[in-house]
């Protein structure tokens, strides 16, 4: 059942609600994973990095997911939550433990290892979902990695878009496409599909590639142009593509100073994006914020920590003085 007015702002009810598997984090030193006598400890999750992102450019947020009843769960549910995102769907469980995932950085490389099988967020199913939650927001966002968990994982993926559209709630989709967790068959079986039900598709130019198997990029956006939303099309040269039915606009990247660590920067991207539009910009305008977003998070170390505030985005968009980051 939709809230009512009067319980959504009772409730500080999120504009935006997102979801799915959020893993604790260890980095390497500088000698890597193998030599190194400590690590850094984080945490790291598409969606969450999205909520934190939101909450930081002042909006409202609600990220859940299943997390283990474990330090590591608990550590970063309470992250979250003191990060200013509304985590009153989230869910600690004692049947299955946090998923873990380990990073180094050796010779300009960065490697990735992931201990995820069985994890608490495997195990997300569409009994979770609280379709009031989701039918009370302005946007609901997901991800590709959802879905390729489990096929729970994807029941609930699939639910989810189910119950926005029946409450004309729209929906933004970053396929996120990861290999290491399904053939490239069964990704395009179930990616290409939520593609037709997003509102906003956000996909990376590489993915489409994969997706579409083509390189050709004419061929790429005749393919956009026969969903019924709009597209915005990420790792271009030196520029995003917004593309919808009538053109392809080039929005060109905001230059970081220096990239200290890539990975998060499609989610900031993402924040910035949705920011943009729940402030009332022209989708074009809300890509540009997007690319400043993304350009900020690059130039810090982990993938959420560089995200960052609405006055340092308002400041660097030449609406106040500037902020020394």
């Amino acid at each position: 059942m939709t809230p009512s007015n009067e319980e959504k702002t009772a409730a500080f009810w999120p504009e935006v609600v997102t979801f799915g598997e959020t893993m604790a984090l260890l980095i390497g030193g500088a000698k890597g994973i193998e030599h190194s006598a400590g690590m850094a400890r984080s945490f790291g999750g598409a969606e969450s990095n999205v909520a934190i992102g939101l909450a930081r450019l002042g909006h409202r947020v609600g990220w859940f997911g299943l997390l283990g009843e474990d330090p590591l769960g608990r550590s970063i549910l309470k992250t979250i939550r003191g990060e200013g995102v509304d985590v009153s769907r989230a869910r600690l469980t004692a049947e299955a433990p946090t998923g873990l995932m380990l990073r180094e950085q050796l010779a300009g490389r960065t490697s990735v290892y992931y201990y995820r099988k069985l994890s608490a967020a495997s195990g997300m199913q569409p009994g979770d979902l609280d379709p009031g939650y989701i039918a009370g927001a302005k946007l609901l966002h997901l991800t590709g990695i959802t879905p390729a968990l489990s096929p729970s994982c994807r029941a609930t993926a699939l639910e989810a878009v189910r119950i926005a559209k029946a409450n004309g709630v729209p929906v933004c989709f970053d396929p996120n496409l990861r290999l290491k967790l399904w053939p490239l068959e069964e990704a395009r079986s179930v990616l290409l599909p939520l593609a037709r039900e997003a509102d906003y598709f956000l996909p990376g130019l590489d993915e489409l590639k994969l997706l579409y198997d083509t390189d050709d990029f004419d061929e790429i956006v005749a393919r956009l142009r026969e969903l019924p939303g709009v597209s915005i099309v990420k790792g271009g040269n030196e520029e995003t593509y917004f593309v919808d039915r009538d053109r392809v606009t080039s929005v060109p990247y905001f230059k970081a100073r220096q990239v200290v660590d890539a990975i998060g920067a499609g989610d900031g991207f993402c924040a910035g994006f949705l920011a943009g539009l729940l402030r009332g910009a022209e989708p074009v305008e809300a890509v540009r914020l997007g690319n400043l977003v993304g350009s900020l998070v690059v130039q810090v170390e982990g993938d959420w920590e560089g995200l960052p505030r609405g006055d340092e985005v308002d400041a660097l968009l030449g609406k106040e003085a500037h902020i020394e980051r």
